[in-house]
C-alpha cells in the first residue's frame, strides 16, 4: 500500500462551542510526515443536520407518526410546531455569530417558542441588566435549543443529549453487552443523520484509514456506530481508535465483539502508535514493533507494545491543524449564567497544551499512573508562542484554551514574557494548582499577557484532607493564591470535591464555610462541587486501605475498567449532603445568602462549623515577604519607555540637577520625579528591559548597579514613594 488516505472523526458529542483538539493534533503532526488527512466534527455536523428546517421537519413527522408516550409539554411543542420550524434556522444563524440583529427580538418579544425549560429560567435582568441583550439571547436561544433536545430525548432518540450520546452505555461498562446490543438496533432517526453525514464524507475523501477520536464515555456509541457502517459498507476501509475513554478505560481489554468495528485501538498520546501502525498498514514495519496497540489475532484480543522507540517529544508535535473543520460554523450557547461557566459553551477557542503531562503528579484521587499525566514533558516558551502565532494565523482566532491538567507556572511566565516581547495580544484561560508561585506579581503579569481566567482544585477544603490527597496546598495558601489572580482582574473557578475517604459531616461542613469565606471575601468567582469517585489508575483506587475505604466492586470484566465502587466506613453519608453543597454554591455565585447559617441548606441536622468567620479575611490579609528580601527575583517592566527631563535647581546656594520621568500608558499617563543620578540610572534600566532581546536582570542586579551619588542605599530607595510607584505602576518582582 502506498501511503495510505486518512480521516480522522470525532464522534458525537462533545461541545458545540468549539472543536476538540484530538484530530487536529494528529492531523498536524501526521500531516508533518507526509500524510494526506482530512478530518470531520461530526458532533457540531450532526446537531446542525438536526437543527435546520429540513432536519426538524423529519424529527417532527417522526414523532407525529410514531407511537410515543408524550407528555404534556412535548404535546404542547407539537402544536407550535410551525413556529420551531420559522425560527430554527434564525435561531442557528444567531448563536453562530452570524446574525446578531436577532437579539433584541428574542431578549424582548414573543420571538421564540417556549416548553418546559423557560420554566426555570433565572432572574435575566439581575444577570444581563440592559445592556447585555446579546448574552440575554443567547441565554434564552439555548434554553430554546435544550427544549427541542428534551423533545428529541423523549422521543425519536433516548441516546441525545448536547455533549454527550449513548453515555450511560459506555459509563463504568464492564463488559459490552449492553453497547453490542444497542448497535444490533436498527438506527434511530439521529442515528440515520449521522450516518448519512458519513456516507457522504467518505465519498469525498475516499479513505484507506478512518481513525476516531473517542475523549469520552458520549463518544463510544456514535463512534462504533459509524465503525459499523464502515465494515459492512467499506469493509477493505482500516478503522482505529484512540483518546481518552480508550486511555482510562481500556488498558485491560480483551473483549474481541469490539473488534468487529474497530481494527486497531491505541493507549496514551496518538502521534507515536498511529505513525507505527500506518508504517504496518503500508508493509514497512512488523506487527510486533507497533507501539501500544490492541488488535485481534486468532480470535484473540492482543495487546502489542514491542515498538523500541520513544514517545514523540512534545517539542516534536507539531501545531494543531484546524484545516477541514467548520470553525465558523460552531454555537456559542450559554446554558449557565455564570461568567466562569460560560468559557465552556460560549466562544471559540484554540486549544493547546503548555506542557504534557502533569510537574506535580501526587494528587491521590487522579489517575498519577497513566501516561497523559504521569509523562511530564515541557516545550520552550519561543516554541509555544511560535504554535499560537500559527494558530491565529490558520484560525482567525485569538482565544486560547490550555487544557493542561494543570498549567506550570515557570512555562506559563515564561510564555507570557514572550507573548507579551513579540506583543501577541491573546485571551487565554487554563488549569492551575493554586501553589504559592503563583505571586501577586505573577498574577500579574499573566494578565497583562492575556490571561483572563483560571480555573484549579481546592477540592476539599480541608487541611487534613489536603494533606491525605497529597494536594500539596493549604486552605490559607489557596486563599491568598486565589486573592493574588482576582487583584490582577482574573476570575477564578474553583473545582471542589466531596466525599473524599474518610471525610466526615464536620469535614463537609467546615470545607462549605471556607467556600463561602472565599466567595464573602471575593477571592473566587465560580465553583463546582463533584462527588468523589474511585478509579483503578489513582493511589485511591490501587491501594484503597491506606485511604481507608474498602473497595466493593465492579468485578473486572473484559471491556471497561477503570470506575470502582467502594465503601468508607469512617465517613459520613456523603450522598446526603450533594444537593445542599449545590444549592449553596450556585446562590453564592449569584452573591445570594451568604450571610445564612450553613444549616440553611441541608433539610437534616448538620454540625456548626469549626472554623472561625475571618480564616479566609486573615490569609488574605497576611503581609508578603518584602521587596529587600527577594534579591534573586526577575525585574520585569510592564510599561513603556519614559519620556526623561533634567532641570536645574538651586538650594542652599547650590545648583542642582532635578529629574522627571513621564510615563505614556494604556489607562493613565504618570510622572516621577527624583534626583538625576536615580532618573538616568531608572532611564537606562527600564530601556534595558524593554529591550529587544533584553537579559533577565535580578533585584540583586540591580542593587550593584545603583549609583553611588544616589545619597541613600539601596535598602532605603526600596521604601522610597519612587519604587512604590514603580511597584504600582507596573514594575514586577518574579
Amino acid at each position: 500500500m502506498e501511503k495510505p488516505v486518512i480521516l480522522l472523526i470525532t464522534p458525537p458529542l462533545t461541545q458545540l462551542n468549539t472543536p476538540y483538539p484530538a484530530t487536529a493534533y494528529l492531523k498536524g503532526f501526521l500531516g508533518m510526515q507526509g500524510y494526506q488527512v482530512d478530518q470531520a466534527d461530526f458532533g457540531i455536523e450532526l446537531v446542525l443536520k438536526m437543527f435546520s428546517r429540513k432536519g426538524l421537519k423529519r424529527i417532527f413527522e417522526q414523532i407525529e407518526t410514531g407511537n410515543y408516550n408524550l407528555t404534556d409539554n412535548s404535546l404542547r411543542m407539537l402544536r407550535l410546531k410551525r413556529e420551531y420550524l420559522n425560527t430554527i434556522e434564525p435561531v442557528i444563524r444567531f448563536l453562530q455569530n452570524k446574525d446578531n440583529t436577532l437579539a433584541q427580538q428574542i431578549s424582548y418579544s414573543r420571538y421564540l417558542p417556549e416548553a418546559s425549560r423557560f420554566d426555570q429560567v433565572e432572574d435575566i435582568d439581575w444577570a444581563f441588566g440592559s445592556m447585555g441583550i446579546t448574552d440575554r439571547a443567547r441565554y434564552l436561544a439555548t434554553l430554546y435549543l435544550e427544549d427541542l433536545g428534551d423533545l428529541i430525548k423523549e422521543t425519536v432518540c433516548p441516546y441525545f443529549a448536547f455533549s454527550r450520546y449513548a453515555e450511560s452505555l459506555a459509563m463504568s461498562a464492564t463488559t459490552f453487552d449492553s453497547m453490542e446490543s444497542a448497535l444490533q438496533q436498527a438506527p434511530n432517526l439521529v442515528d440515520q443523520m449521522l450516518l448519512e453525514l458519513l456516507e457522504e464524507r467518505l465519498q469525498q475523501v475516499q479513505p484507506d484509514v478512518v481513525g476516531f477520536s473517542i475523549p469520552f464515555p458520549g463518544n463510544l456509541y456514535g463512534g462504533l456506530r459509524l465503525a459499523q457502517y464502515i465494515k459492512q459498507h467499506y469493509p477493505h476501509t482500516k478503522t482505529m481508535m484512540g483518546g481518552g475513554y480508550p486511555n482510562t478505560e481500556l488498558r485491560s481489554l480483551h473483549e474481541p465483539r469490539l473488534f468487529q468495528y474497530i481494527d486497531f485501538v491505541t493507549l496514551d498520546d496518538g502521534e507515536g502508535p498511529w505513525l507505527k501502525l500506518l508504517e504496518y498498514l503500508q508493509g514497512k514495519r512488523q506487527v510486533d514493533f507497533l507501539q501500544r496497540t490492541f488488535l485481534l489475532q486468532n480470535h484473540k484480543v492482543d495487546y502489542i507494545n514491542g515498538c523500541l522507540d520513544k514517545d514523540v517529544p512534545h517539542t516534536e508535535v507539531g501545531t494543531p491543524d484546524y484545516d477541514g473543520l467548520p470553525l465558523q460554523n460552531y454555537l456559542s450557547v450559554i446554558d449557565v449564567i455564570n461568567p466562569m461557566h460560560r468559557l465552556w459553551s460560549d466562544g471559540r477557542w484554540n486549544k493547546l497544551t503548555v506542557a504534557h503531562g502533569c510537574y506535580w503528579k501526587r494528587c491521590s484521587f487522579c489517575d498519577i499512573t497513566l501516561d497523559y499525566i504521569n509523562r511530564y514533558d515541557v516545550a520552550p516558551a519561543t516554541l509555544l508562542v511560535d504554535r499560537i502565532e500559527q494558530l491565529i494565523a490558520q484560525t482567525g482566532q485569538t482565544g486560547f484554551h490550555f487544557v493542561d491538567e494543570a498549567a506550570p507556572p515557570a512555562p506559563l511566565r515564561d510564555m507570557a514574557i514572550e507573548l507579551i516581547r513579540r506583543g501577541v495580544k491573546i485571551s487565554w484561560w487554563g488549569n492551575i494548582r493554586f501553589e504559592k508561585t503563583f505571586t501577586p506579581d505573577l498574577c500579574r503579569l499573566l494578565a497583562a499577557s492575556g490571561c483572563i481566567a483560571v480555573s484549579g482544585g481546592l477540592e476539599v477544603a480541608s487541611d487534613r484532607l489536603l494533606h491525605l490527597m497529597e494536594k500539596g496546598v493549604s486552605i490559607e495558601q489557596v486563599a491568598r493564591v486565589t486573592d493574588a489572580f482576582t487583584q490582577a482582574g482574573i476570575m477564578v473557578h474553583a473545582y471542589l470535591m466531596y466525599g473524599f475517604p474518610t471525610q466526615t459531616a464536620q469535614e463537609t461542613i467546615d470545607s462549605l464555610e471556607v467556600v463561602r469565606q472565599l466567595f464573602v471575601n471575593n477571592v473566587i468567582q465560580s465553583g463546582y462541587w463533584h462527588r468523589f469517585s474511585m478509579t483503578a489508575h489513582s493511589p485511591v483506587g490501587k491501594n484503597p486501605g491506606k485511604y481507608g475505604v474498602v473497595k466493593v466492586g465492579p468485578e473486572e470484566g473484559p471491556f471497561a475498567n477503570n470506575d470502582l465502587w467502594h465503601e468508607d466506613p469512617t465517613g459520613t453519608d456523603h450522598e446526603m449532603f450533594g444537593p445542599g453543597l449545590a444549592k449553596a454554591i450556585y446562590n453564592y455565585m449569584h452573591g445570594v445568602a451568604l450571610e445564612e447559617p450553613l444549616s440553611f441548606w441541608f433539610d437534616f441536622k448538620v454540625p456548626r462549623t469549626t472554623h472561625k468567620r475571618n480564616l479566609i479575611a486573615r490569609a488574605v490579609q497576611q503581609a508578603v515577604k518584602p521587596d529587600s528580601e527577594r534579591r534573586a527575583a526577575r525585574v520585569f517592566w510592564l510599561g513603556n519607555l519614559p519620556e526623561v527631563d533634567f532641570t536645574m535647581y538651586a538650594k542652599k546656594g547650590q545648583t542642582l540637577e532635578r529629574c522627571e520621568l513621564t510615563f505614556y500608558e494604556i489607562a493613565e499617563d504618570f510622572q516621577i520625579k527624583t534626583t538625576a543620578a536615580i532618573g538616568q540610572w531608572l532611564f537606562d534600566l527600564l530601556r534595558k528591559l524593554l529591550a529587544e532581546e533584553s537579559q533577565a536582570v535580578t533585584l540583586q542586579q540591580l542593587e550593584e548597579s545603583f549609583p553611588a551619588e544616589a545619597n541613600l542605599t539601596f535598602a532605603e530607595f526600596l521604601h522610597s514613594p519612587t519604587w512604590f510607584t514603580l511597584r504600582e505602576k507596573g514594575l514586577l518582582l518574579l
